[in-house]
C-alpha cells in the first residue's frame, strides 16, 4: 500500500541530522501509526545516553499512558536497529508548554501567543526573533515583533530558514494549555461514552496538562 503523504502543513520542517535524524526517520512511521505525530529527537548525555523522543495526538496532547504505549513500540524497534552504540535511556515525552514549533499548523495552532525563533543564517542583520505569533502563510511564520527604530511590524520568517522555534512560557500559555488538555479529555470521554457505557474499563485516560513521559532503560 502506498502511503499518503501528510499534509504540507503538517510535515515537520525541523529535521535532526546525524543518529538523532536516523532513529526520527526510523520511528516516525511507526508513531503515526499509534495515532500520534512526532515532535522532535534529541540524544543527549555522553556516558549514560538518554535519547528523547517527543509526540504528541494532533490535538497537541498526550498522556503518561500514551507515553508508555509508544515506549512499549519503540524499544523494540531500536533495539534491533541498533542505532545506538552502548547503553541508553529511552525517554518518549510530551512536547511541554513551552513547546518546540516544528510544523507550520504549530504557528497557526497557537496563534496570539509569544515565541522565540532562531534562524540559519541572518535576515536583515538578525538571527533570532521574540514576538506574538500571528500564524503562517506563504512559506513564512508571521510574527509580530518590535523593531529598534521602526516600531511593532508584522514580519515574515522563511520556514526554510528556521533553525529552532518555541513557545514562551507565560501564564496565558499555560491557561490555554489547559483549557485545551480539559477540552481534549472531555471530548475522550465522550467518545469513549457514546462506544459503551458499560464495557469501557474504568480507567480514564485524560489529556496530559503538564508534561508527561515514559522512561524505558536500555
Amino acid at each position: 500500500m502506498t502511503e499518503t503523504p501528510a499534509p504540507a502543513a503538517e510535515q515537520r520542517f525541523i529535521r535532526e541530522t546525524g543518529v538523532a535524524g536516523q532513529i526520527a526517520d526510523l520511528v516516525d512511521p511507526v508513531i503515526a501509526d499509534l495515532g500520534f505525530r512526532l515532535v522532535r529527537v534529541r540524544i543527549m548525555g555522553r556516558d549514560d545516553q538518554n535519547v528523547q523522543i517527543m509526540a504528541e495526538r494532533a490535538d497537541a496532547t498526550i498522556s503518561i499512558e500514551d507515553c508508555e504505549a509508544i515506549s512499549r513500540q519503540l524499544s523494540p524497534l531500536l533495539d534491533a536497529a541498533d542505532v545506538m552504540p552502548g547503553a541508553y535511556n529511552l525517554e518518549i515525552s510530551s512536547p511541554g508548554i513551552d513547546r518546540p514549533l516544528v510544523r507550520p499548523s504549530d504557528f497557526e495552532d497557537w496563534a496570539g501567543h509569544q515565541a522565540k525563533i532562531e534562524l540559519t543564517e541572518l535576515l536583515d542583520g538578525r538571527r533570532r526573533f521574540s514576538g506574538t505569533l500571528e500564524g503562517f502563510g506563504d512559506g513564512e511564520a508571521r510574527l509580530e515583533v518590535d523593531l529598534d527604530q521602526i516600531g511593532v511590524q508584522v514580519i515574515g520568517l522563511p520556514v526554510d530558514l528556521i533553525g529552532e522555534a518555541r513557545l514562551v512560557l507565560t501564564d496565558e500559555l499555560v491557561r490555554d494549555s489547559l483549557r485545551r488538555s480539559k477540552q481534549a479529555e472531555k471530548a475522550a470521554q465522550g467518545a469513549g461514552d457514546a462506544f459503551s457505557a458499560g464495557e469501557v474499563d474504568g480507567n480514564d485516560e485524560g489529556a496530559a496538562d503538564v508534561p508527561q513521559k515514559a522512561r524505558n532503560e536500555r
